[in-house]
This record gives structure tokens, C-alpha cells and sequence, in this order.
């Protein structure tokens, strides 16, 4: 059994914690009917991880809620630039990180942000947006983190702002989220599901680049014999989403579909973070994984329950950016979510930009997306 303390209004309260291995099964018995975005702990942040321009930061465990609907615990990180804030507060960026692993020691709030994430960020605070970032639930907090689960990342996202606004009076109830790659990903479940799940804050809209979206009718396709597809460290991300799965739904028997390698494969991809998961997996095929074709209803009926993009419930505006060289996420899978979206006359702006593969979507369209944002908050 695990202890912790936990700070739930102005109780401390001492709680153990089943080491349970699944995040839907993570909610905490003494705080489970606190409300999400209750902050649970909350410690000066590390000077080196603070990003350039920030005047206070602070890592902040919270409640939040997973996709079953059970409390969880969460933790992240929040910057609040230097200066006087503005009247009514500093308007908010969530940031959703991309895939980091799914191991506790990837979180970014202890772990660190790569160069890239660092000075993207510090793009968005030097034009005056505090920045809270959650580390999502089950990365570096009980259970094992959902990969994919686009309904629990959103909900770590919205939970992340309430939280840190308790921490800082100085933060706006005003936000956007946004987020590249997985991050993406969270992003548009977020902007699909923020306004009725947080209606006490004033969500704006989001920005999504590279967002991951088809995949679950790819992976479903999957199977023993697949052939080898040219995408980089495709088995490495397949570990994550099939390990993510078992953590967003514990009922689904994963091991059936698994060969001996496959079930240590998954196991590994639970601890080892991005960088040590793509060598693990160096020279191993999808289909080393498998023993049966994941073409199966019951297989896919939960994978599409927490991978699909909502196609629908958009009331805030968003944007997709994509990168016409991207090879992690290809662009015709972008495309083919662009088109469903626009068949339902969904309120968003799309661009692809020529020449940028995955991560460099995110620089090339900071000249538009910074602009998109500046409008989301005007009003």
C-alpha cells in the first residue's frame, strides 16, 4: 500500500492507495467526491525547469476524473509570467504535451520538456498567457497512464486550469487549450468537451497540431501477418496505445490478442518513456506483437470509445494545423477528419503547411495560430 498526503480544502488528510494498475480504477477512496480541479498538493516548481519569462511557477497535484467518470489523481505544471497581470487576470493556455511515455518518471513536470516544447511555450508566454500544463492522469500520479484516452487527457486539461487558478489568483477564468501530436489530440476532445464539463470556467477555443486522428480503425486492422509499414517507431506507439487501452479499460482481456513477446512488450511500454521505448521495440514488427487480427468488434468497440475524435458537440472554435511532410501522423489521415468535420458544418479553421513534418508543424504555424488566439481572447 502506498500513503500520501493529501491537502483537500483545508483538511490534510492521510490516505492509502491501492498501487492499482489501471487508471480507471485510480480515483483516491478519502477524496473521491472532491470536485475536480481540487488541488490536492502544490510545491514551488524547480528553477530549472522554469520556462524563461516566468515569475512563479508550481507543480500542483489535483483531482480530476477519468473517462469511467471516477475521480483521479493529476499532477503538472503551471507558469505565470513576470509582471503585473492585466485587468481580469492572465488569460490561460493549457498546454496538452505530446507523447512523452507513459511511465511515471516521463511526466513533464519532473522530468522536464525537450528544447523544442520549451521554445514553443515560451512563445505563448512572452505575449502575456500564463501557461498550466497538465502531466495527464496516471503519468506521475497512481495507475497507468490511458495513452489516447482523449476524454481523460481533456478532462486533465480543464481540471489543470481550475487548479492552478486556485493556486494564483492572478489567472484569468478565461482559456484555450492547446497541444501538438497527443497533445492534439487532447486538444479537440477538449474543445469538445470543455464547455459542459467545466462551465464554471470561460473556455475560448484550441489549437491542435499534428493531431492523431483514423487511428483506431488502422490499428484494428492489425494482425499477426501485417506486412511492415514504413512510419517511424510505429511499434513503439502501438505498445503505448495497447498499454493505454488496458489502463482505460481494465474489462477488455488485451493478453488474448498478445504473443509472449507482445504481453512484454506492453508491460515495458507502462515504465520505459519515449527514447528507451523506441529501442526496446528496434527490429520488432507489429505483428511480433499480435497472435489473432485486432479486426475483432469487441477489440475495436473500446479502442474507437476512447481514440476517436469527436466529429460532433463543438461550440467553440478551433484550429488543426498539419504538417504535409508529417510521417507520424500522415496528412491523409488529417484530411479524411477534415472532411468529416466539415460534412457537419463544424465551426473550426484548417491549414497544412508545406514542407514541416510532425514537430516542425508547430513553429510553422505559430505566425497563424498566435493570431487565431489573440482573436479567441479579444472578446
Amino acid at each position: 500500500m502506498r500513503r500520501i498526503a493529501l491537502t483537500v480544502g483545508s483538511a490534510l488528510l492521510a490516505t492509502s492507495l491501492a498501487p492499482a494498475a489501471h487508471a480507471s480504477t485510480g480515483a483516491f477512496t478519502a477524496a473521491s467526491t472532491a470536485a475536480p480541479g481540487t488541488v490536492v498538493s502544490v510545491s514551488p516548481l524547480p528553477a530549472p525547469l522554469w520556462l524563461p519569462g516566468t515569475g512563479s511557477a508550481h507543480r500542483v497535484t489535483y483531482v480530476s476524473t477519468d473517462s469511467s467518470g471516477k475521480r483521479a489523481l493529476s499532477s503538472g505544471a503551471m507558469f505565470t509570467p513576470k509582471g503585473k497581470a492585466p485587468r481580469g487576470g492572465w488569460p490561460v493556455v493549457s498546454w496538452t504535451h505530446g507523447t512523452v511515455g507513459i511511465g511515471d518518471s516521463c511526466a513533464p513536470s519532473t522530468a522536464g520538456r525537450s528544447e523544442r516544447d520549451i521554445t514553443y511555450l515560451t512563445t505563448w508566454m512572452a505575449r502575456g498567457y500564463a501557461i498550466v500544463s497538465s502531466d495527464y492522469i496516471g503519468l506521475g500520479t497512481p495507475g497507468v497512464h490511458p495513452y489516447l484516452d482523449g476524454r481523460t487527457a481533456a478532462h486533465s486539461a480543464a481540471d489543470m486550469v481550475r487548479a492552478a487558478r486556485h493556486v494564483d489568483k492572478s489567472l484569468a477564468r478565461k482559456w484555450v487549450a492547446i497541444g501538438q501530436s497527443q497533445g492534439g489530440h487532447a486538444a479537440l476532445f477538449t474543445a469538445a468537451t470543455a464547455p459542459k464539463y467545466a462551465p464554471d470556467l470561460d473556455f475560448r477555443g484550441a489549437v491542435a497540431t499534428g493531431p492523431p486522428s483514423n487511428l483506431e480503425s488502422i490499428v484494428s486492422l492489425a494482425g499477426p501477418y501485417i506486412p511492415n509499414i514504413p512510419l517511424p517507431d510505429l511499434t513503439a506507439y502501438t505498445a503505448y496505445i495497447l498499454a493505454g487501452l488496458r489502463a482505460a479499460r481494465p474489462g477488455l482481456n488485451l493478453d488474448r490478442y498478445l504473443t509472449p513477446l507482445g504481453k512484454q512488450v506492453v508491460k515495458d511500454a507502462e515504465n520505459l518513456c519515449y527514447d528507451p521505448m523506441v529501442k526496446r521495440t528496434e527490429g520488432i514488427g507489429i505483428g511480433q506483437l499480435l497472435n489473432r487480427s485486432l479486426f475483432d468488434a469487441t477489440f475495436f468497440t473500446n479502442l474507437r470509445g476512447i481514440m476517436e475524435v469527436p466529429l460532433t458537440g463543438y461550440t467553440r472554435p478551433f484550429y488543426i494545423g498539419q504538417g504535409m511532410v508529417d510521417t507520424t501522423v500522415p496528412i491523409p489521415l488529417t484530411l479524411k477528419l477534415v472532411a468529416a468535420l466539415k460534412a457537419r458544418s463544424v465551426n473550426f479553421t484548417f491549414k497544412a503547411y508545406p514542407g514541416a513534418d510532425h514537430s516542425g508543424t508547430m513553429a510553422a504555424s505559430l505566425p497563424d495560430t498566435t493570431k487565431f488566439v489573440a482573436a479567441l481572447f479579444a472578446h
